[in-house]
């Protein structure tokens, strides 16, 4: 069986980096790691021929080549992933469809003339699927109330990325997180008990990308990486000494939950393995709206205490930020700008509230009338697909200028700075003789950001102090100078977008509503 794997583009978006990623000459941030994994699930016995569509086109011979065709991604891909699935339907081709997006809205899927849905975890729904397969079948839906152990998952398939075109590779520890966020969806795609792989499957992962020759940034994709403490204990324990082993080869990241401050050990192992940075859904400072939206592990610490401890300790805080929660007092914009202020947190990622399929949140509006017929997305971009309590016109209003302000250009450099000075010092940093892609990078980004730009004395000042005060981080904080290209962009699109989707909305309203409002 010769099977086409198909990754969707993801829209221009927060984490899409086109402009930062250029200066290093990559494509795209992250490789389609849900699509390798069902590679290495499927019989090896089958040809694979892999083609993200974020970093390339696909062709007529790849069309031609394949005698079925597998698509996977997320809600924020929806429109890529449909009109793949037409185009593959337009050549006649068996087209399969998998991963969160189809999981939680299948009908969607079905609608564009999928023939197969593999729903749910590939560990028990693949062999299914493979199974339909072998009988001669044209169709089917499979699905899985059941949670796989992740601890058989193979290795995935690596050697079918061009990892040249990527940023950072990606592996998982575990699935699952234990708490109940109203609006989450990742307790209903893994459920709230955090199944772990166990550290001699993760360090063969690793050890298979370093075997490929990869070296930089590597993402631990979990949702929640302190799901499972335990576990990830006794994997950071394994996993320092094989990072020590091979002379720190990998920068890493991952998700958390906030909790992570309250556990020192836990925060010294990461930092020892080489954990660069962490990123953290903070949501909101109003203590109400947690609480409302069930995000209760947010409001047992002062949260800019945690993100503090956090800092100190030496990783990189990445925080997520909502707007539009029920209750919201106005004037949230603001909040949340002055608490990125006050934190000095670098990459405050800012979107309007969304209600995504099969969640609490999804199914608590549906029963009170208050969904929208405009889908669910969950970019930085899309407008509210629901009625909130207050109106939405000022949410949106509200979500623009903070966005606005946040990534502002002197208001960034001035964050940024300030963040990197109270930052822990490194750990592990070996000097190494630069490639000509970080040369160029570097030129690129001293001429972007010292030539061009009315900023370029504040660049320039902060840049001076950071060689004299804090010089073994430099790479850190280059790396920060060089996201304001993705921003100094991307604000405009949020502008421009939001404002767009909100005067459609306003004039789609009845003459009653608008004489009221």
């Amino acid at each position: 069986m010769r099977a086409l794997l198909l990754y969707p583009l993801f829209p221009k978006s927060f984490w899409s980096f086109e402009k930062t990623l250029a200066l290093v000459d990559c494509k795209a941030l992250m490789p389609p790691l849900g699509l390798i994994t069902v590679a290495a699930i499927l019989p090896q016995e089958w040809e694979f021929r892999l083609v993200d569509h974020n970093i390339e086109e696909i062709t007529e011979s790849d069309w031609d080549w394949a005698e079925l065709v597998i698509i996977s991604g997320m809600i924020v891909q929806k429109n890529d992933m449909l009109a793949q699935v037409a185009a593959a339907k337009q050549r006649n081709k068996l087209v399969a469809v998998g991963g969160p997006y189809a999981t939680t809205s299948p009908q969607e899927v079905l609608d564009a003339q999928a023939d197969f849905l593999v729903l749910d975890e590939g560990e028990i729904t693949l062999p299914m699927f493979v199974s339909a397969i072998e009988k001669g079948d044209r169709s089917g839906i499979f699905r899985s109330a059941e949670k796989p152990a992740v601890t058989e998952t193979p290795i995935p398939r690596y050697d079918l990325l061009d990892m040249s075109a990527y940023d950072n590779m990606s592996v998982q520890f575990s699935r699952g997180c234990p708490f109940q966020c109203e609006f989450c969806d990742i307790i209903v795609l893994y459920g709230r008990k955090p199944r772990t792989k166990t550290p001699e499957q993760l360090l063969a992962e690793l050890e298979r990308i370093y075997d490929l020759g990869w070296r930089g940034a590597v993402f631990m994709v979990d949702d929640n990486f302190i799901g499972n403490k335990r576990n990830v204990k006794l994997l950071l324990k394994e996993l320092k000494d094989w990072m020590a082993a091979k002379e720190y080869p990998f920068g890493l990241t991952t998700e958390a939950s906030v909790d992570l401050a309250q556990d020192d050990e836990l925060m010294k192992l990461m930092v020892e393995c080489n954990f660069k940075k962490v990123f953290l859904g903070i949501e909101t400072p109003d203590q109400d709206s947690l609480a409302l939206t069930s995000k209760f592990q947010n409001t047992r610490d002062p949260l800019t205490e945690s993100i503090d401890k956090i800092t100190r300790a030496g990783m990189q805080v990445m925080a997520g930020f909502i707007i539009g929660f029920d209750g919201e007092k106005t004037h949230a914009g603001d909040r949340i700008v002055q608490f990125v202020e006050q934190t000095n947190i670098p990459l405050a990622m800012f979107s309007m509230l969304q209600a995504l399929p099969s969640t609490a949140l999804w199914d608590r509006l549906e029963k009170e009338g208050r969904l929208l017929n405009s889908g669910a997305n969950i970019n930085q971009t899309t407008l509210m697909n629901f009625v909130p309590t207050r109106d939405i016109e000022e949410i949106a209003t509200e979500y623009v200028n903070a966005f606005w302000q946040l990534y502002d250009s002197k208001a960034y450099l001035s964050r940024i700075f300030d963040y990197y000075m109270k930052l822990g010092e490194a750990k592990n940093v070996k000097s190494k003789r630069p490639s000509w892609k970080t040369i160029r990078a570097l030129g690129l980004l001293l001429w972007k950001q010292g030539v061009v730009p009315p900023t370029r004395w504040l660049f320039w000042r902060n840049l001076i102090q950071v060689l004299i005060k804090k010089p073994r981080q430099l790479e850190i904080y280059l790396t920060l100078c060089a996201y304001l290209e993705h921003f100094t962009e991307y604000r405009f699109i949020v502008r421009e977008q939001i404002n767009t989707q909100l005067a459609n909305y306003i004039a789609s309203k009845p003459e009653t509503e608008k004489i009221a409002s």
